[in-house]
């Protein structure tokens, strides 16, 4: 299957009084495959994400092993070359809409910094007519007012969506979607799941999809890695996981669960 793969990755990682936050984790992602990566606070899984994307070294972390993105080793590239990677190739979204938006920049002017990061691939300015096509596509109705809100204008769904939206600016082939939902309410969290898994078909995105929240892993997910202590326990396809779990961490997980996701309770 490791052919097939858009990612593929086999790391260690670790931090100053903490070396050891993952050991040998590995995963692989297909073209246009949504992988959940669940595990408790502390487990390693946030780290993952930044590990991918070699942004570990700003929060003073070492990662040693291997990231391959198609033909490329993440690892070894230059710094100059992985900046092109990130946000153009790769996207990323992180837990806190409010704390990962400028307070002081109106929402237009986010999105088009975003796009600013990689002006150079594109024959065409990005227009604010774009921008609101773009919010259109997280199913966010926007005109030019909502361009010239701040994020303090709007609610905590619709800025995770104008999150989403600036990782999209690029059409990466690889999406990672660290706890996206861990701060919406239940009804704009399964908004944003079915969001995801639109957006993964139209688009032929991967995406990473990293939680604690087994039940909303399994509702958008094939495959579902388990990280427990640092390390990989389980790697299997979500129905695997639910019918057949090995380990006895992904058992307590599913025990905890007030039911199981209705496409498998209904199979």
């Amino acid at each position: 299957m490791e052919h097939h793969s858009l990612l593929t990755a086999r790391i260690s990682a670790g931090y100053p009084g903490r070396p050891t936050v993952l050991q040998d984790v590995a995963l692989d992602i297909s073209p246009g495959e949504i992988v959940g990566l669940v595990g408790e606070s502390g487990s390693g899984k946030s780290t993952m994400g930044l590990a991918i994307l070699r942004l570990l070294k700003f929060r003073g972390g070492t990662v040693k092993g291997e990231v391959r993105f198609g033909e490329r080793n993440l690892l070894e590239l230059p710094e100059k070359a992985m900046r092109r990677i990130r946000g153009r190739d790769i996207g990323l979204v992180l837990q806190s809409p409010v704390a990962s938006l400028n307070p002081a920049m109106k929402i237009g002017d986010q999105i088009h910094e975003s796009w600013r990061a990689h002006r150079e691939e594109y024959t065409r300015p990005f227009s604010r007519r774009d921008a609101i096509e773009l919010l259109a596509r997280v199913s966010l109705t926007a005109d030019e007012a909502f361009l010239d809100r701040y994020p303090r204008q709007l609610s905590v769904g619709q800025a995770q969506r104008v999150l989403i939206a600036m990782s999209l600016v690029h059409r990466p082939r690889l999406l990672i979607a660290d706890e996206p939902t861990s701060a919406l309410d239940a009804v704009t969290q399964a908004e944003i799941l079915h969001l995801f898994s639109r957006l993964s078909r139209e688009m032929e995105m991967s995406i990473l999809f990293i939680s604690h929240d087994l039940l909303s892993v399994a509702s958008l997910c094939r495959r579902v890695a388990i990280l427990y202590e640092g390390r990989v326990v389980e790697y299997n396809s979500t129905e695997a996981i639910f019918r057949r779990p090995t380990h006895q961490y992904t058992k307590a997980l599913i025990a905890s669960m007030p039911a199981l996701p209705v496409e498998l309770a209904a199979s």
